[in-house]
């Protein structure tokens, strides 16, 4: 099975300890983040691993190598600038020709990797798109309102939605919607929906953290010492 980890970003919300280290080496633990997935991969059956690297992609490079010093077999792509969350799978067009997972390089999760690849295999979808709920409180007082008139008040209230988790299984046509230049996830799911595909969706109830500023970095590597699952 193939998968891809989507490393090319400039890490700018992580600065400044981007400036010097990009983010897929910055340690969780005793661990470079984008090792863990790697293991995770490679223990859910994942044997060939595409990197899209673009910032101080000789140092990633350097570190993991052709993947044997990890058990897997890895391959790399060269952002020549920033192409999005979703521009860089251009770049692997005529290389997989088969259903393949893709995860961000900044995504920290204990989410059953084979079980979510096989759940998309079995359901026909073109593409599918883990979740989670997030949590949203209004500040303020939120008004219900019928014919001009206040018929109730909520005090700060709670709303919970599903928001997408870096982490999805996509159909090699996917190929044919991505093209050169800056793209990004929501655009390739809206042509999708547009030309009538089914995109599914998988709600991640597992332990996830998006190690995407530095609030949550110091997050991850307090949490992460707890997790037993990776």
């Amino acid at each position: 099975m193939t998968a891809v980890v989507m490393a090319g970003g400039l890490g700018s919300r992580m600065r400044p300890l981007t400036y010097t280290i990009p983010k897929p080496l910055l340690p969780i633990g005793e661990r470079p983040i984008l090792e863990i997935i790697l293991s995770q991969m490679r223990k859910a059956g994942f044997s060939r691993v595409f990197i899209t690297t673009g910032y101080q992609a000789e140092l990633v490079k350097s570190y993991f190598g052709n993947g044997s010093r990890f058990g897997i077999e890895l391959e790399y792509t060269q952002e020549p600038e920033v192409l999005g969350t979703a521009g860089a799978l251009f770049l692997l067009k005529g290389r997989i020709d088969e259903p393949f997972l893709v995860m961000n390089c900044d995504i920290l999760t204990c989410l059953d990797l084979r079980k979510f690849y096989d759940s998309h295999v079995e359901s026909s979808a073109s593409m599918t798109v883990g979740a989670v709920s997030y949590e949203v409180q209004v500040p303020y007082g939120v008004l219900e309102i019928r014919d001009g008139d206040i018929k109730a008040i909520a005090e700060k209230p709670r709303t919970s939605h599903l928001i997408v988790a870096g982490i999805y299984v996509m159909n090699p046509e996917i190929f044919d919607i991505t093209r050169p230049g800056k793209t990004d996830i929501p655009e390739v799911i809206e042509i999708l929906i547009a030309r009538g595909k089914k995109v599914a969706v998988c709600e991640i109830k597992e332990r996830w953290i998006d190690v995407g500023k530095l609030s949550d970095y110091e997050r991850a590597n307090n949490e992460f010492k707890l997790w037993n699952d990776l």
